[in-house]
């Protein structure tokens, strides 16, 4: 079988040009200060650059780390000899690409379902899944130099469009385990912002509630108490001038209306019906296509924020995302 090539025409820019350069320049200066004061880099081993993937794992592995990295998928069988002939070259790679990279195998007898997901009809296979959107490489062999190339697109658009700049490899650090970041030190502390935000809140002034929060992430990206705030009085803020029944007689018309079925999610969601949000934002991503369809799905992942990422219900939700993604 003739390998299908790699098109990155159809990509999605899921976030504006200026953002993704902000990210890159974080990260690229955060490397330049690790390499600065030596010590551990927080990086990974080369050893872990190649992962094996199952349905089990896919989420956490595949998913969650495509947010941060570009994770390529390997669809292979023990009986498949092109296979056998092709991941060793993949491996390599891998490692030779030091990081900006991620390397899933997925053993396709054992993993049925995510083989189906992917609309795989032979094998090898090769997919790449970029902060959350999947893309197809190339099916059946494939010479070293044309993977070379279809490798470099994909780098340069994770890169370019998303600010995914991969990961740090440590040759140092063992396999299993990240080393030990520089530490930082405290960007904090943010009580009085976090306070003018909740009193903001209190107010009904939720508009200045997410500025304020804003403003703490500005200066702490990672802050957990500021991200969950935001995400909650982006919510309230979104609502604050709806007409709930017009905006649940729009959804009813029309169901495949993206816009209608975001808005009634934003209500379902602060009404306390959690299920009902996410079950009508995965609908959508089922239903829909393009920038509809990724509206859908990042509104989804902002109300993730809002109910937790440790709430059971926000875990079925991502499977069932994956499912309709994929």
């Amino acid at each position: 079988m003739q390998p299908r090539n790699m098109s990155m025409s159809g990509v999605v820019d899921l976030a504006a040009v200026k953002a993704a350069q902000e990210a890159k320049a974080k990260a690229e200066q955060a490397r330049a200060e690790a390499a600065r004061q030596g010590g551990g880099t927080g990086g990974v081993s080369p050893a872990d650059l190649v992962i094996d993937v199952d349905e089990a794992g896919f989420e956490r592995d595949v998913l969650q780390r495509s947010a941060e990295v570009p994770v390529v998928i390997d669809f292979w069988a023990e009986w498949c000899q092109p296979c056998k002939q092709l991941s060793p070259v993949l491996e390599r790679l891998a490692v030779e690409y030091d990081g900006r990279f991620l390397l899933a195998k997925i053993d396709v007898d054992a993993n049925q379902m995510l083989m189906q997901q992917f609309g795989v009809q032979g094998i090898p296979a090769v997919f790449a899944v970029v902060a959350g959107q999947a893309l197809p490489l190339f099916q059946g062999a494939a010479g070293e130099e044309q993977i070379r190339q279809t490798l470099d697109q994909l780098v340069q658009v994770a890169e370019q469009r998303f600010g995914l700049t991969g990961l740090t490899v440590d040759p140092e650090a063992e396999p299993g385990e990240r080393a030990e970041a520089v530490a930082e030190p405290p960007a904090g502390p943010y009580d009085a912002l976090l306070e003018a935000a909740v009193q903001a809140l209190d107010a009904g002034d939720f508009g200045g509630a997410v500025r304020a929060y804003q403003n703490v992430l500005a200066d702490d990206p990672g802050n957990t108490e500021a991200k969950l705030g935001l995400a909650q009085a982006e919510l309230l803020h979104r609502v604050q001038g709806m007409d709930p029944q017009r905006v649940r007689t729009e959804a009813a018309e029309k169901p495949g209306d993206a816009a209608a079925q975001i808005a009634a999610a934003d209500l379902d969601l602060v009404g306390g019906h959690v299920e009902d949000a996410f079950g009508r934002l995965i609908d959508t991503v089922a239903r829909t296509a393009g920038d509809e369809r990724d509206a859908a799905r990042l509104r989804l992942v902002e109300l993730f924020e809002v109910v937790g990422p440790d709430d059971p219900r926000v875990t079925a939700a991502r499977r069932a995302l994956a499912r309709a993604l994929f």
